[in-house]
């Protein structure tokens, strides 16, 4: 990898992304909508020389092209808004691979687990079936198909598939990304689904390293990736870390269906995570015997230490 290129770099994924590219000394480009956001990434690297900024639309192929023109690798992390996943997932999608067709650029894409569908393995591997009963499932299947499709035959690609998330750059995008920030902040927070049941987290500074190592190798290519998390960890202990890391113990309240229906009458992306929330209560768990095996150690950091880091760069950030 010679030079990336990270879309949607001030996202959750993609700035830590970013971060990572940065500290292993590759040359990347920053790409999104605001140049404002854009150099607050920068500034919170540290502005280093091999940081370029890009500003662009990623529904546009001709902006994507031209910021990606001397890059050979680019990181697809940019994201819709939870409630618009079906009308503009996929358009998102196929501007930016029309671009790297183009050009000829490796994609590395950045996407989650709704494809599986119902947990059918105890540890999900690369070969679990992908049957969806969601309707975001079924879109995220769809992107999986548009990523894949012969039609980009200047293209190289892989998907990594990431369980849900935390670390200092998460946000809204993931279900724990506004407790932890309502927590650090000493307010009232919210925990989406069952707080009883163990589920899998990935902290994104280790996301992002399995990621960037997986874009280093050429076999990686065309084919997924499952980037699994560290231990299981129920929404109880997650809070209790926070909250002592935090100094503060506002009340954190879960939210099931009812709860996630009635605020969305209000917020209208909660109401969307309701039929996602089979997660939450029947957890998936992705097996990373894959990337062992062929790449190398996964890295994962307790979630002791993962969750007290995240909150106290949150705070630090306030």
């Amino acid at each position: 990898m010679k030079k990336a290129i990270v879309v949607g770099a001030t996202g959750g994924t993609g700035a830590v992304i970013t971060a990572e590219l940065a500290k292993r000394g590759i040359p990347v480009i920053a790409f999104g909508r605001s140049r404002q956001k854009l150099e607050e990434l920068a500034a919170q690297l540290g502005k280093p020389a091999h940081l370029s900024l890009a500003v662009g639309d990623a529904f546009r192929p001709d902006d994507v092209a031209a910021a990606a023109k001397e890059a050979d690798v680019l990181f697809h992390c940019a994201n819709v808004p939870y409630h618009e996943m079906e009308s503009k997932l996929i358009p998102l999608g196929e501007s930016i691979m029309e671009a790297v067709n183009r050009l000829g650029v490796k994609v590395v894409a950045i996407d989650g687990i709704y494809p599986y569908g119902r947990r059918q393995m105890d540890k999900v591997t690369e070969d679990h079936p992908k049957q969806p009963h969601t309707r975001k499932g079924k879109t995220r299947l769809a992107f999986e198909q548009m990523i894949f499709n012969k039609r980009w035959n200047n293209v190289k690609a892989m998907i990594v598939r990431l369980p849900d998330y935390y670390g200092p750059t998460a946000n809204q995008a993931s279900y724990l990304g506004g407790t932890l920030e309502a927590i650090a902040a000493g307010k009232m927070a919210f925990f989406i689904g069952n707080m009883k049941v163990p589920r899998e987290y990935v902290y994104l500074p280790d996301a992002a390293q399995m990621v960037v190592e997986l874009a280093g190798h050429d076999h990686a290519y065309g084919q997924n990736w499952n980037i699994p998390g560290s231990d299981m960890i129920s929404g109880h202990e997650i809070v209790r870390i926070a909250q002592q890391a935090s100094g503060t113990k506002k009340p954190v309240i879960p939210l099931g269906r009812t709860g996630l229906s009635l605020l969305g009458s209000f917020v209208p992306v909660m109401k969307e995570v309701v039929e996602m929330l089979y997660l939450t209560e029947e957890p998936l768990r992705l097996s990373g015997e894959k990337y062992e095996r062929y790449i190398g150690k996964i890295p994962a950091t307790r979630h002791a230490d993962g969750i007290a880091a995240t909150i106290r760069e949150l705070q630090k950030r306030k």
